[in-house]
């Protein structure tokens, strides 16, 4: 506790994310596929549909964690896709899908994303051939790397420092090109929170005006839409899903 007898913020540190639930959380969120899903398919295919199908020679997916639909979505329009991911829990997840193959509640994802974008390859195994599991976390962004990056629920939900929620966010920013092409999904006002009966899990309440005051400084086109609070999914407490594009300008 604080002097002021309340709870220190908590930074993005102070977890242990190799101990990440990841079971837990695919069963409340991933297993079965609910209507917030549907609504960033549907977005963040818009944004990739874009681009010629393998016009983008390396991309970003940032904090990937268990989710595969985000790569999945990006493999229409990449050619190579590092999905950067710190947790020893959700590096293994991710190592076995692509070892020994996606487990099958992902093919109704992968049914609906190849529906979205034609340009998807055939079967799911193919597309994920296209991802490169990365060990690591934002600080360990280059500059400019990638031609596009995608983030999904991952700065607004790792720390409780409105600080390192930006700084996160201008990293991800940084990561691509000048002209580079950014696409993401935020909880909306989602505080910090449990899966299942575990530990809680540090996370920063953002809003629309919270995103765009981070973005609109660091960026150009930028687009922020919101999706209905979900109430298939748990309660952890958010009022709905926010979805940004945006551009990293020139010099």
């Amino acid at each position: 506790m604080t002097t002021a007898g309340r709870a220190a913020v908590r930074r993005n540190r102070d977890a242990d994310w190799n101990a990440w639930p990841v079971a837990q959380y695919l069963a409340e969120n991933y297993r079965q596929m609910h209507p917030c899903d549907r609504g960033v398919m549907h977005h963040h295919s818009l944004f990739y549909r874009q681009f010629p199908p393998g016009g983008l020679s390396r991309t970003l997916e940032l904090g990937a964690g268990p989710n595969l639909y985000p790569l999945m979505l990006a493999a229409g329009a990449s050619r190579h896709i590092d999905a950067l991911e710190p947790s020893a829990a959700n590096l293994a997840y991710l190592r076995r899908q692509l070892t020994h193959g996606p487990e099958e509640s992902w093919q109704p994802f992968y049914t609906l994303c190849k529906a979205l974008d034609p340009a998807l390859p055939a079967v799911l195994g193919e597309a994920l051939t296209r991802v490169h599991v990365v060990p690591g976390d934002a600080s360990d962004l280059p500059d400019g790397r990638y031609d596009a990056a995608s983030m999904n629920f991952v700065a607004e939900s790792v720390t409780e420092d409105y600080g390192e929620f930006t700084a996160l966010c201008a990293a991800f920013v940084r990561s691509v090109r000048p002209g580079g092409r950014l696409v993401a999904a935020f909880m909306e006002r989602m505080p910090s929170y449990r899966i299942g009966e575990g530990p809680v899990w540090p996370a920063c309440p953002v809003d629309e005006p919270a995103l765009r005051a981070v973005f609109a400084p660091r960026t150009v086109a930028l687009t922020v839409s919101r999706l209905a609070k979900d109430r298939t999914l748990p309660e952890y407490g958010d009022t709905g899903v926010l979805l940004l594009t945006a551009e990293r300008p020139a010099p």
